[in-house]
């Protein structure tokens, strides 16, 4: 039998590997040595280029992106509109649209948000303990968060059929009032909202639609993998944790 494996020579070994592979991707989070051809992929390209428009910034997300884009292509092919529960700037919803060429699609995209940050209400007492009102603050002083909806809507001005709905969830849940959704991405960044967004829309899923989830693998969101874990349990259903950092589930 094999013994156990000793991580710190394997931990060379992969840095040693790195080291030899100058191409490898390396940001947000995640290293990796295989194929990521996509990012020099023209569409691609440009749908990341515009998401980048929309926040102001580069954060380096292009495998997260690259994700959300390959589940909205799979969405297209599905009856149903599509949603994000958490915009902020817009990074992933304008990447989106711009990639499907959201104009000529005759369904709605759902845009939900505070924009201002995490709801104080809203948050549960262990993301309280681990300090997540004062990152909201730290990134609220940063410019990370938008401060209202004059920026979000000159942003998403380009396309029809954009509701965007400002307030806390779950209180607004209730304006998305399509009976069918065949995306659903959910960036929430605190636990008891985003468990509220996946229970509201999930009769309204059309099956087979994708889910994503933003946060749930991400480093230091485990709240929010644990709570999504719960109701995943509830649903009978199992999220694949990606390398990203991200969840996805498929609606039976």
């Amino acid at each position: 039998m094999d013994g156990p494996i000793d991580l710190s020579e394997e931990r060379k070994r992969l840095a040693a590997s790195i080291a030899a592979c100058p191409g490898a991707y390396v940001q947000d989070g995640l290293v990796s040595m295989h194929n990521h051809e996509f990012m020099s992929d023209p569409e691609f390209c440009a749908a990341y280029a515009r998401g980048v428009v929309a926040a102001g910034k580069d954060y380096g997300w292009h495998w997260r992106v690259h994700i959300g884009l390959w589940a909205a292509s799979v969405a297209r092919n599905l009856c149903g509109d599509f949603v994000e529960c958490g915009v902020n700037a817009g990074f992933m919803s304008s990447s989106v649209m711009h990639y499907l060429g959201w104009n000529s699609l005759d369904r709605d995209f759902y845009l939900l948000d505070t924009f201002s940050g995490l709801d104080h209400r809203y948050v549960s007492d262990k993301e309280i303990a681990s300090g997540i009102l004062e990152k909201n603050q730290e990134l609220k002083n940063l410019g990370f968060y938008v401060s209202g909806l004059e920026s979000v809507r000159s942003n998403f001005s380009e396309w029809h059929r954009v509701k965007i709905i400002q307030g806390a969830i779950p209180e607004t849940l209730h304006f998305v009032n399509t009976t069918q959704i065949a995306f659903l991405h959910i960036d929430l960044n605190c636990a008891p909202p985003e468990v509220a967004a996946l229970e509201y829309c999930w009769e309204r899923l059309t099956k087979g639609a994708p889910i994503l989830l933003d946060d749930y693998a991400y480093h230091g969101y485990h709240h929010q993998k644990h709570a999504m874990d719960a109701l995943a349990r509830r649903l009978g259903i199992a999220i694949v944790s990606l390398p990203t950092g991200q969840g996805l589930i498929f609606k039976p």
